[in-house]
């Protein structure tokens, strides 16, 4: 059974790193890794494959940064050839990247069967372009691997299938334990910046709604500033925000008040996580990172589609409206012992479940094919 995985932004490699070792123990599986190239900078996707022993890509795509509709379209274009000349029997997506639009359209059309991992997420946000690539995304899939029960209900709300749904848990959190001891083993990272457990925050930011926004971006920076004057913070610095900082000349008067680093790899990151006092991001995936290595984390978002950590109080928004709101949420979080100890992403072994569910649904579709199943026709609903 040949799978096609359709990847392109950091958190996807992390994902895909778990569920690719998995495939490479079954030998009924050939996986081949298309990457679109959408983090294409070398700290934010070459680092990411060498570290964590990823095959490298079969294709890569190239198609690096631009507008949402000029991303898309090029990665759908040039996915729909790549599948045209590799006919694989699924292509796998994760998350909510413009790589995982265009990778699940792409097989779609072409009625190639979807699998998409971490499905069902939700933050009822449509302006948030990722909220638009999730949905589509499920509802052109054939198989929902979702990580959480909320996801679950999410997806029955909208009248998806439950043969089509498959709770296996999260994936991160499979990486998370995999690569644990390795991090601690490898990453030196703590005494290269002079660094203390517990005694820093962990900052990161990049999304569009965010670094776009001059007053959104303003009072995320001036919040961190503040609070800097009593806890150091560091910011491992996106190519995007970086650019926004430099186009806006105000790098060198943030750099005084933040420590901003250079963008680091997997396991690097994993040790700032582990020995921050609070991580404050507006990343989905840095949200659950967090919770994982057991710090509480403030998120400068309207809404997340991580509900569970909210509710379990080891994550709290703080919407980016004015500086005083950063300060507040910012020193909420710092102060706070949450003491939940509920397990809502599984067992760490998503990705062994997600390989299972494949071979099973490959097999049935193969012998309804040899039985005379009309060409066409979805054997999974």
């Amino acid at each position: 059974m040949k799978v096609a995985t359709v990847l392109g932004a950091r958190p996807q490699f992390i994902k895909a790193a778990v569920v690719s070792k998995a495939f490479s123990l079954s030998p009924e599986i050939d996986e081949l890794i298309i990457h679109t190239g959408q983090h294409y900078d070398e700290n934010m996707s070459d680092v990411f494959f060498q570290e964590l022993d990823i095959a490298k890509p079969a294709y890569n795509l190239g198609i690096g940064s631009g507008l949402h509709g000029f991303q898309s379209g090029r990665m759908l274009e040039a996915i729909e050839s790549m599948l045209l000349e590799e006919a694989p029997d699924w292509v796998l997506v994760y998350g909510d990247t413009n790589s995982t639009l265009a990778g699940a359209l792409a097989a779609a059309k072409l009625h190639i069967p979807v699998a998409h991992v971490e499905a069902g997420l939700r933050s009822f946000d449509r302006r948030m372009p990722e909220e638009i690539n999730r949905v589509v995304a499920d509802h052109t899939s054939d198989l929902l691997f979702v990580p959480t029960k909320t996801a679950l209900q999410n997806l029955r709300r909208e009248g998806l299938p439950d043969s089509a749904i498959h709770v296996v848990g999260d994936v991160m959190y499979d990486a998370a334990i995999y690569f644990g001891s390795k991090a601690n083993a490898r990453s030196q990272i703590l005494d290269e910046f002079g660094l203390r457990s517990g005694e820093y925050v962990l900052a990161t930011l990049h999304r569009a709604e965010n670094t776009d926004n001059v007053d959104r971006l303003s009072s995320i920076l001036e919040g961190l500033a503040q609070i800097a004057r009593e806890v150091p913070v560091v910011l491992p610095i996106h190519p995007r925000t970086r650019k926004v900082l430099v186009a806006n000349g105000i790098v060198r008067e943030i750099s005084q008040r933040v420590r901003l680093i250079e963008p680091v790899g997997y396991l690097e990151m994993m040790m700032l996580e582990k020995n921050a006092r609070l991580i404050a991001t507006d990343s989905g995936g840095v949200q659950k990172e967090a919770y994982f290595h057991g710090v509480p984390c403030v998120t400068f978002r309207d809404r997340t589609e991580w509900v569970e950590l909210i509710e379990m109080g080891w994550n709290r928004l703080a919407p980016p409206v004015s500086p005083a709101t950063m300060i507040s949420g910012l020193r909420d979080g710092l102060e706070s012992t949450p003491r939940s100890t509920q397990t809502p992403y599984g067992d760490g072994h998503a990705a062994e479940r997600i390989v299972q569910i494949l071979l099973e649904k490959g097999r049935t579709r193969a012998n309804c094919m040899d039985s005379g199943v009309m060409a066409g026709a979805n054997p999974l609903s």
